[in-house]
């Protein structure tokens, strides 16, 4: 099983939205979340199944890198990846879809869940617009938006 963890990109102030969930993305953020998904495709990221937060920022996210990586599946929205989600839901979610997916959600809960994929009591946070790579229940790599890199993952 393949699995990719991503924070949602850059999203507007709070004061701009009304409210933290009704928050979108902010042009920074979508540049952002173009450049992850041009390093998603070098990487040959071709998930059978992309879930998201129902959050706007996180549903862009998902969408824009759909679009980047070519992706012609449905994106699934599930409240379960919201920012206080539990991370056993999410798992739970995680293994029903089987194969590879994409996970877009936020902090706490994406890092949250990877500890939690992992078996481990912590899991280091997500920039926005970061993904991490879970194969075979291992953290192989990382790829930031922000430092246009994807960079192996060492987990001691």
């Amino acid at each position: 099983m393949r699995i990719y963890l991503v924070r949602h990109g850059d999203a507007v102030p709070e004061e701009d939205a009304g409210s933290d969930r009704d928050r979108w993305l902010s042009p920074r953020g979508r540049e952002a979340v173009r450049v992850l998904g041009r390093l998603l495709r070098e990487q040959q990221v071709s998930p059978d199944a992309i879930l998201t937060s129902p959050l706007p920022r996180a549903v862009q996210t998902a969408e824009l890198l759909a679009a980047s990586i070519d992706f012609l599946g449905t994106i699934a929205s599930r409240r379960c990846f919201e920012p206080a989600a539990q991370p056993r839901v999410g798992a739970n979610a995680v293994m029903a879809a089987g194969g590879s997916v994409i996970i877009v959600g936020h902090e706490p809960s994406i890092s949250s869940l990877g500890a939690h994929l992992l078996g481990r009591p912590s899991f280091p946070q997500f920039r926005t617009a970061q993904c991490c790579a879970i194969e075979d229940s291992k953290p192989t790599w990382t790829a930031r938006a922000d430092i246009t890199l994807v960079q192996a993952y060492f987990v001691d």
